[in-house]
């Protein structure tokens, strides 16, 4: 049967190896009556590489409980098989035990945000500690990974929580600065147009100053007898009637016309205080 070949090829690599014995057919015929009731199996070891994860709960630095998740991938040793099979009665509950160990010895020295960002150091620690220890009972660590680090939830929110509201004040100042920028653009325009406006009026008023003298100069020469105030009073004049027929020509103009001078404003009080006494003898 497969059951009947399984252990003769067994019996024959442990009386090959340990005695060295060339082994005929009389001798497997013998080895088949053994097996048949006189020989049990103790146990079949895997030498594949085999993966254990263990969960381990510890406290960080600040007072933060954390999940720590470590993989640990291993494999026996094909030349201290022996001390493999014998040695540990239960290899997953030994790795288990070292694995929390280094996990609870180095992570409360830690804080919340240390753990994450040295993660590699506490794997890097386990693996160091597991290989010493189980290599003394045939067993090889081939790779230590921390695969998850899981904080308390309302530890995990309100560290989120932290988070969103940074990068809202980092968008806030951007938003203000830029703002700003926008503000001092804007003033460095109208400036810039406040400036160009009054060059505009300089030489507009230039001009009207080098046309008018133009106009004295010349009317002077043409009409003999003439003052340069008396040109001056015509244009004045001149000018006094261009405006009131341009205030006049305007169908909803707003402009209220208020003659000038010491005597006008002697004639506009005297209207004023004759129109309070008037309302008070109302009264």
């Amino acid at each position: 049967s497969i059951r009947l070949r399984v252990l003769r090829a067994k019996a024959h690599r442990l009386f090959a190896k340990f005695f060295s014995l060339p082994i005929s057919n009389l001798l497997l015929s013998i080895l088949n009556f053994l097996l048949a009731g006189k020989i049990k199996l103790a146990g079949i070891l895997s030498l594949r590489v085999q993966q254990l994860d263990v969960r381990c709960e510890t406290k960080t630095k600040d007072n933060v409980f954390v999940n720590v998740i470590a993989s640990i991938q291993y494999r026996a040793l094909a030349d201290k098989a022996q001390d493999a099979f014998y040695k540990l009665s239960n290899t997953r509950a030994q790795i288990q035990s070292y694995v929390f160990d280094v996990i609870r010895a180095s992570v409360p020295k830690l804080e919340v945000d240390s753990v994450f960002e040295q993660k590699n150091d506490i794997a890097k620690a386990v693996e160091e500690e597991l290989e010493k220890a189980m290599s003394h009972y045939g067993f090889e660590i081939v790779q230590t990974l921390i695969v998850d680090i899981e904080p308390d939830e309302h530890v995990k929110r309100a560290m989120n929580e932290i988070n969103a509201a940074a990068r809202l004040r980092v968008a806030a100042n951007e938003k203000a600065e830029a703002e700003k920028i926008l503000q001092i653009k804007q003033a460095e325009g109208d400036a810039e147009s406040k400036y160009l406006a009054g060059l505009g009026i300089a030489r507009q008023r230039q001009a009207i100053v080098d046309g008018l003298r133009d106009s004295v100069l010349a009317f002077s020469v043409n009409v003999p007898g003439t003052t340069s105030k008396d040109v001056m009073d015509m244009v004045l004049v001149t000018q006094y009637f261009d405006t009131m027929k341009e205030i006049g020509a305007l169908s909803k103009s707003n402009s209220v016309f208020i003659p000038h001078g010491s005597g006008a404003v002697r004639y506009i009080t005297t209207q004023i205080r004759d129109g309070l006494l008037r309302s008070r003898t109302t009264e």
